[in-house]
């Protein structure tokens, strides 16, 4: 396999795993053992992970597509584990994948936690949460400096929220990645939720929020009409929903050092919301509901949110309009998705209009500087 020279030192600050068998089964309380996600075959669809007992079934065919055609990605694919790439659940061939891409290191995300997430039990999620991050830990442990965990909590309460963080950073993982929904029932907002943001900044911990948490059967929950590709353009929301909730809410307000990543949802949306939430609260705030902010919001979006993106050529070009050290490139491999293996030619074409100080920050030093990376 050969390995890219990069554009410049590339840090992922969005990639993922594929939770082999023993992710959950091998980790999990043993309460729950007989309902833990484990990977199993339809000829509808696959290799799939099954997850409490067929509840939900995630098809990693069409998860760890990178690197296929259109054509090649659909739930029926039938792909068989052995065609998976190995990077997903290997952290040897990973590093060779990374090599591939021009990748020095991966800010590295769940698969199938991303769908638990969803889950209304919130004991289930925990079990299965904790279970993920001891797997994680493990799979990181092979080359620390180039496989960034992060690690997953339920929130059944602020206090539990707080021990896992403490948890996770004991195993070595770098931060945390939020369900949409607290298991709580508390949006993100609440006061009670002040001594989780106090927590995460004291133990360095960045706050992420990725698409696709936040779930279609919940009661808040987005439904979209037309043709079913016309969902795809809303999967963001949940995203900007969140943000919305914490700047309006006065959270970055009553925290302002806390930091939070908005990862997968793409980029160049930023400068219209950020324009549209100052016209709100400029205007409007007298009859919606809105927490008594010192600043603009967009001055809170720019100081306090991260965005992650892969192929946003939008974003390149209104770099000028954001926060050039809040923007973070990322390859999303090995999913549908993903960059990956031709992320240097996209990077190369779509980055021609920057100074190499914003290549340099977006590719790289904003995500090192984050998560406290040296590479």
């Amino acid at each position: 396999m050969s390995t890219v020279t990069p554009v410049r030192p590339c840090i992922s600050a969005d990639s993922h795993v594929t939770e082999p068998d023993n992710t959950y089964i091998d980790y999990i309380d043993p309460k729950f053992r007989d309902r833990a996600p484990r990977v199993d075959w339809a000829d509808d669809m696959g290799v799939f992970m099954s997850i409490d007992n067929g509840r939900n079934r995630m098809p990693f065919g069409m998860i760890a597509a990178a690197g296929k055609s259109w054509h090649e990605i659909s739930i029926s694919s039938g792909t068989r584990w052995e065609e998976l790439h190995p990077g997903g659940y290997d952290p040897v061939a990973r590093l060779e994948e990374q090599d591939r891409d021009g990748v020095v290191a991966e800010v590295i995300y769940p698969s199938v936690g991303m769908t638990i997430c969803n889950h209304p039990d919130g004991d289930y999620k925990k079990a299965c949460f904790d279970a993920y991050n001891r797997w994680i830990a493990e799979f990181n442990s092979h080359s620390p400096e180039r496989l960034i965990g992060l690690g997953q909590t339920a929130i059944r309460s602020v206090d539990e929220a707080i021990a896992d963080l403490e948890a996770m950073r004991d195993l070595g993982l770098k931060g945390v990645m939020l369900p949409g929904y607290a298991a709580s029932g508390l949006d993100y907002d609440h006061p009670d939720f002040d001594a989780l943001w106090e927590a995460a900044v004291s133990m360095g911990m960045p706050l992420s929020f990725h698409i696709l948490t936040s779930g279609n059967d919940h009661p808040m929950a987005a439904h979209f009409r037309g043709p079913k590709i016309n969902s795809f353009l809303g999967i963001i929301r949940g995203n900007q929903d969140i943000i919305g909730t914490m700047i309006f809410g006065g959270v970055f307000e009553r925290h302002p050092d806390l930091q939070v990543v908005c990862v997968e949802a793409d980029a160049g949306w930023a400068p219209h919301w950020m324009y549209r939430a100052d016209h709100a609260y400029n205007r409007h705030r007298n009859w919606l509901e809105s927490a008594e902010l010192s600043k603009k919001p967009s001055d809170y979006f720019r100081e306090n949110v991260y965005l992650t993106f892969q192929d946003d050529w939008v974003a390149f070009k209104l770099l000028d309009l954001m926060n050039e050290n809040r923007v973070m490139w990322a390859n999303d491999h090995p999913h549908s998705d993903a960059t990956w293996p031709w992320s240097q030619e996209m990077l190369t074409e779509q980055t021609t209009h920057m100074s190499d100080h914003q290549i340099d920050r977006v590719l790289r030093d904003n995500c090192a500087e984050l998560y406290g990376l040296t590479v």
